[in-house]
């Protein structure tokens, strides 16, 4: 599954990361052959060939028209990409079939990318990249290779199902941590967005992004925040808008605070927003619980344990 990518990154400045990568994910491959993995690669193998006749990954994740293929076929498709649920980040749209996921990932995007450097020839990271929306994105904004990272078995599945689709090499994503990545200092630009929050220890975890970003590389973080000055930290107790690994939520003075103290550069907020019912919602490809099971029914500002609600914030800062 990852040669390609090992035979990419022979040829470009992540080379010095072959020292470790295949020896991790061959591990991985020999702990994950059996259970649910298995099942899952046998549906990816049964997802039928396709040609696209359009391809737009600049204003949206769209593979193809309708009329690429039969409607037998598309309603093959759909039912092959069910046994992949829950599809938390999209939305996709593949030969005219829509995958309507939990979130409108690309409202996000939208929020975001008036105020980031232009990724055009770049070399991208996404940590905590989910099942690989915004992989497709950057590349649709120009990036020259783009990998994300996500442990999850699922996610992993998801892109590659998308992959199966658009068949582009210069996008990828490995089944790891962040603590399994060793301090590359190469990537040009690194996204971590709803990861923080879920991190034991936060100050550690933004040293571990600073140590992917060359001199001068960007980092675009978004994670939850609350109201407060440099020393506000929200540490929920079990759980927070039902989420169990929720550790630390801090203001976004203090977070700034953090990021200065580790020495980044030029550090700033480019955007704060709560999160609505039409951006995170259940669906027919998430039919569990979503945003408006997580907060009071009688008072949206709040979650069904009391804190403040989902309040999102978007940084830039360089290493």
């Amino acid at each position: 599954m990852f040669n390609t990518f090992y035979q990419q990154i022979a040829t470009n400045q992540l080379s010095h990361w072959l020292t470790t990568l295949p020896a991790q994910l061959e591990q991985w491959q020999k702990n994950h052959l059996h259970g649910e993995y298995g099942k899952w690669l046998k549906t990816l193998e049964a997802l039928p060939a396709t040609e696209y006749s359009t391809l737009d990954l600049k204003d949206s994740v769209t593979v193809g028209a309708a009329d690429d293929i039969p409607e037998g076929q598309r309603k093959r498709i759909e039912a092959l990409l069910k046994n992949f649920k829950p599809w938390r980040k999209g939305p996709f749209h593949i030969h005219g079939l829509h995958i309507d996921t939990e979130w409108r990932s690309d409202f996000k995007w939208d929020r975001l990318l008036p105020h980031i450097s232009p990724l055009q020839g770049r070399t991208v990271l996404d940590i905590g990249c989910g099942s690989g929306y915004h992989l497709w994105r950057m590349r649709g904004e120009g990036a020259e290779f783009v990998v994300g990272i996500d442990p999850t078995q699922l996610f992993l599945m998801q892109f590659q199902a998308i992959q199966h689709f658009i068949k582009d090499p210069k996008v990828n994503l490995l089944p790891l941590g962040v603590d399994d990545l060793p301090a590359l200092k190469t990537f040009d630009t690194v996204f971590s967005m709803g990861v923080l929050y879920h991190r034991k220890s936060p100050i550690d975890f933004l040293q571990q992004l600073k140590a992917q970003l060359r001199p001068g590389g960007e980092l675009v973080l978004e994670t939850l925040v609350v109201e407060g000055d440099e020393q506000t930290v929200l540490v929920p107790g079990e759980r927070y808008a039902k989420m169990r690994n929720v550790w630390f939520i801090p203001s976004a003075d203090a977070l700034m605070f953090w990021m200065r103290r580790l020495g980044f550069k030029n550090v700033r907020m480019v955007n704060t927003d709560q999160t609505a019912f039409e951006e995170q919602r259940k669906t027919d490809w998430m039919d569990t619980e979503s945003l408006q099971d997580f907060l009071d029914p009688k008072d949206s500002n709040k979650t069904i344990e009391g804190y403040p609600a989902p309040l999102r914030a978007i940084f830039i800062a360089e290493a």
